[in-house]
């Protein structure tokens, strides 16, 4: 299949499936926090119950990424995306189904935890770092993010539409059958096994464990990816609690939709400029001041009193700065280590990104059933943003050094 597709898939060919990929994949996510109330009430469950459902999900995500991201690297993303996106719709389905908790914990934790690893745009990042010319990679890279959010500003006002129109379960089947278009999709961007134009040259033979070996004991990767921990916590904390934090002061919910979808539409300029702006100034400033700037953000609006209006501009500003790490990341691991391993070496990253989602979401929900407030919650993500602005600063930008490339 690739080889009879290869004559015709241009670099704007690759770039559009790969993205409605990504569209479709991040965007029923994306959605979930406007389920908690509904399905919570009609449960009878605490918002602890279903925070950690999708707690396990971001965490179960993180952890196949590197797996999903091997198996890409070795034999190319298709099947791998084609799987994912079954396993996720499935999921979908048997969470609308879902009444006790352990039926959620499996369906929308576990279940989708696996689809999403398998379908994640981190793939199709991998795909775009092997498959498009070296001048169109890294605007790809933040052309690709901005895809995810793009499905996130048309599924989280077309869910809170759904839900009030037809009921939250029959939009989960919805979902779900949307998702199904990835399978074709992802026979679009077949990536070959391995990679060209690799800013470093890959050692000869480099296994999956020596590729690891190489990447965990190099430190600025090590500090890449402990303040990539921060972007997870953030991002999935405000995804999924956002919503219901705005109802609990008194903000009609439809707010809380256009805020994630405005989140969504600003993070399309934000992730597109990122990709245009690590050709042109050290990524590790750049990470730097968008994990400063997120932090500010957040002071900002939990200090000033909580309106619509104050909640859309929170929301256009936090767009800006919501996924736009992600190109620099990415660049800074195709700088270091290569396309050889890519994909994985992304996942690995995405690993700590989805621990930090994980946390975030999981003590988002015990804090506020203990506290009654997410005062606490709000408060760690901005000493979290300021801490990985500082571990981004050592960070150096240049290959990894190899005895087999300095002899060469």
């Amino acid at each position: 299949m690739p080889d009879r597709l290869s004559a015709w898939r241009t670099p704007l060919v690759i770039l559009f499936c790969g993205c409605l990929i990504g569209l479709l994949g991040f965007g029923p996510r994306s959605s979930f926090g406007f389920f908690l109330g509904p399905m919570s009430n009609a449960n009878g469950w605490g918002r602890d119950v279903f925070a950690l459902a999708l707690a396990i999900e971001m965490l179960l995500w993180g952890a196949t990424q590197p797996f999903a991201g091997a198996l890409a690297d070795r034999f190319g993303a298709t099947w791998v995306l084609a799987t994912g996106a079954i396993l996720y719709a499935l999921g979908i389905v048997w969470m609308s189904y879902a009444h006790t908790t352990l039926e959620l914990h499996l369906s929308a934790g576990v279940l989708i935890g696996l689809g999403l690893g398998g379908c994640s745009f981190t793939l199709v990042l991998g795909a775009f770092g092997k498959l498009l010319p070296e001048g169109w990679r890294t605007i790809g890279f933040g052309i690709g993010t901005a895809a995810g959010s793009l499905g996130q500003l048309v599924f989280s006002p077309l869910a809170v539409a759904m839900i009030r129109g037809v009921g939250w379960q029959e939009t989960l089947w919805v979902f779900a059958a949307v998702l199904l278009l990835i399978v074709p999709l992802a026979m679009m961007i077949a990536a070959p096994r391995g990679g060209s134009g690799a800013p470093t040259r890959p050692l000869a033979g480099q296994t999956v464990s020596q590729a690891l070996a190489e990447a965990l004991g190099h430190k600025s990767y090590v500090l890449l990816i402990i303040g990539y921990f921060t972007c997870g916590f953030q991002l999935f904390f405000i995804t999924v609690h956002l919503p219901a934090y705005l109802v609990d002061r008194g903000v009609p919910i439809e707010v809380g939709g256009w805020a994630i979808g405005l989140i969504g539409l600003t993070n399309i300029v934000g992730s597109i400029s990122a990709g245009y702006l690590v050709k042109w100034m050290p990524r590790r400033y750049l990470l730097s001041l968008i994990y400063f700037s997120r932090s500010a953000a957040i002071l900002a609006f939990i200090l000033a009193p909580i309106s619509t209006a104050s909640t859309l501009l929170f929301s256009a500003v936090m767009g800006l700065l919501w996924l736009s790490t992600i190109p620099p990341t990415s660049a800074l691991v195709a700088v270091m280590f290569g396309q050889r391993w890519l994909t994985m070496l992304l996942g690995v990253a995405f690993f700590s990104h989805q621990l930090g989602g994980f946390l975030g979401v999981w003590l988002g929900g015990v804090l506020f059933e203990r506290t009654g407030s997410y005062d606490v919650i709000w408060w760690g993500t901005i000493m979290l943003g300021v801490a990985s602005a500082v571990i981004n600063l050592p960070i150096v930008e240049k290959p990894v050094a190899r005895p087999t490339a300095a002899a060469a």
